[in-house]
């Protein structure tokens, strides 16, 4: 560290520490003529560098009390920028301002302008500061009147210094403390921190290299500099590299957005076509052509957002003859079309792709979406009541299972995942079904993410579709969870731009 590398700022700051082994920011920004702003700004960049120490103190702070009173009448307390009065100096001036030593308390209370609670206060406060004494219904002013009591003392000097700290408080003034603490509105006590600058002995050793500010090197190069030739015979103060660079809040997408954007490119390299769909969709197409029973638990409103007073009674009888046979013949029950009517919001993307299915007529073909989905389940760390999904889907003649598991490995390789592996489930639609689960070096575990199988024939044969339908899909949360390094996927919505800042445009 050369006395090069430091700014003027920082100099100041160095030169005014040596005559004080501890001294605060107010005193510093003193001595050294600096704003509050530089004397800080200088004070993080020297500690940054190791050249100065910050201990931090705490101290309680006595102040004028700056709430309102609920009483805001003549009978209040009087405050202002330059006094106030207590209620048994009020007395005490009621008595004097009369010409009187001796008075009826029943007169006091009415020319005294209090009201009764103030009255009391300032009563019981006025003989016990000996201000006052009581002989049967009447009020006698002492001498002692004139004397200021020490809250009065202290509120004075209060006034005049804005705040205190208790531990600079002398004995009178502690009394005085006591006692207005327990009357509310006059003072109030608060816990501040105080900051203490000293040099560390790495900053002792670098003072003493400190030049005068007439030997300081250029810090700024001017044209002023560059066309006088003045820079050919002087020497330039050194950059610090090392330092911190002020970091920009610049505008960018959500790591979200980036992660549906870059998987929309994966599919699309992959030979997918997108496809979108309607968030809202009736049972039929959510539940009934997925071969779901009209009882399943998945169905309930527990499980799902069904909208209220909107049916879709567009079904097309040909497809619900079938579906209710297959129904009827595979589960046994009586299929119920008004069922069938209801809407809810979409708890997978699979109604937009079986409706696609349906009106294409795709005898092959490879079809992907990317859409958001609402489950009516409980928020935790690993469940959204809305998220999105992804699935991919390809139809074919020959395609199988094995073709599906390629290309899923495919698909997870492209996103920097390459240890897979499957094993058989279930799912209503799908059969057979599979689980597969990705390896994360950086957990050391395996994370299960989405669910594949072949649509069953009840689900494929009901909207006309002849061919193999292959099938993959999960949610999109997960794998921005791993991406992210998030524990909590609440995480990606609650849009701290601390967090959104700092994260990588082109993640590794």
């Amino acid at each position: 560290m050369t006395e090069l590398n430091l700014h003027k700022i920082e100099k100041k700051i160095l030169l005014s520490l040596v005559n004080h082994d501890k001294i605060d920011v107010d005193t510093l920004a003193s001595n050294t003529d600096l704003s509050m702003d530089n004397v800080r700004r200088g004070i993080e960049w020297l500690k940054y560098k190791g050249l100065v120490s910050v201990s931090i103190n705490k101290d309680s702070i006595v102040q004028f009390a700056s709430e309102k009173s609920n009483d805001d009448s003549s009978s209040n307390k009087t405050k202002n920028s330059n006094s106030i009065t207590l209620p048994e100096r009020r007395i005490v001036d009621s008595i004097r301002s009369k010409g009187q030593k001796t008075i009826a308390i029943g007169d006091l209370a009415k020319i005294s302008g209090l009201s009764n609670i103030e009255f009391g206060v300032g009563m019981q406060n006025a003989l016990r500061n000996g201000w006052l004494t009581k002989a049967g219904d009447n009020l006698n002013l002492t001498q002692n009147s004139e004397k200021p009591s020490d809250e009065e003392a202290l509120l004075e000097k209060i006034l005049k210094q804005k705040k205190m700290k208790l531990s600079e408080l002398n004995d009178q003034e502690l009394h005085g403390f006591t006692l207005l603490k327990k009357r509310p509105g006059y003072i109030r006590e608060t816990i501040e921190k105080f900051f203490k600058i000293s040099l560390s002995s790495e900053g002792k050793k670098v003072v003493p290299t400190i030049k005068k500010d007439e030997q300081e090197g250029i810090g700024t190069i001017t044209a002023e500099i560059l066309s006088s030739g003045k820079w050919k015979n002087e020497k330039f103060t050194e950059i610090d590299v090392s330092s911190p660079v002020r970091s920009y809040g610049i505008g960018r997408t959500h790591p979200l957005t980036d992660i549906i954007n870059e998987i929309r490119e994966i599919f699309v390299s992959m030979g997918f076509s997108e496809i979108e769909g309607s968030i809202i969709q009736s049972c039929f197409w959510n539940f009934d052509v997925l071969f779901t029973p009209q009882d399943h638990p998945a169905r309930d409103m527990q499980d799902t957002f069904y909208i209220s007073n909107l049916t879709d009674e567009n079904i097309d009888p040909i497809i619900s003859k079938k579906v209710s046979n297959f129904h009827s013949k595979e589960w046994n029950y009586d299929w119920d079309i008004e069922k069938s009517m209801q809407t809810v919001l979409r708890t997978h993307t699979t109604p937009v792709t079986i409706k696609y299915l349906s009106e294409s007529k795709l005898s092959e073909g490879r079809i992907f979406s990317i859409g958001r989905v609402f489950r009516n389940e409980k928020m935790s760390y690993k469940h959204l009541m809305e998220f999105h999904q992804i699935e991919g889907v390809v139809i074919g003649e020959t395609v199988n299972l094995r073709d599906l598991m390629g290309l899923q490995k495919q698909f997870y390789s492209k996103l920097g995942l390459n240890k897979v592996k499957f094993w058989p489930t279930y799912f209503p639609y799908t059969e057979p079904s599979l689980q597969s689960m990705v390896f994360i070096d950086k957990l050391g575990k395996w994370i299960e993410l989405f669910g594949m199988g072949m649509f069953r024939p009840e689900v494929t044969q009901s909207v006309g579709i002849t061919n193999n339908v292959l099938a993959w899909g999960g949610g999109l949360e997960r794998i921005a969870m791993i991406r992210y390094g998030l524990d909590d996927v609440r995480e990606l919505y609650d849009n701290k731009l601390s967090w959104l800042r700092k994260q990588p445009i082109c993640p590794l």
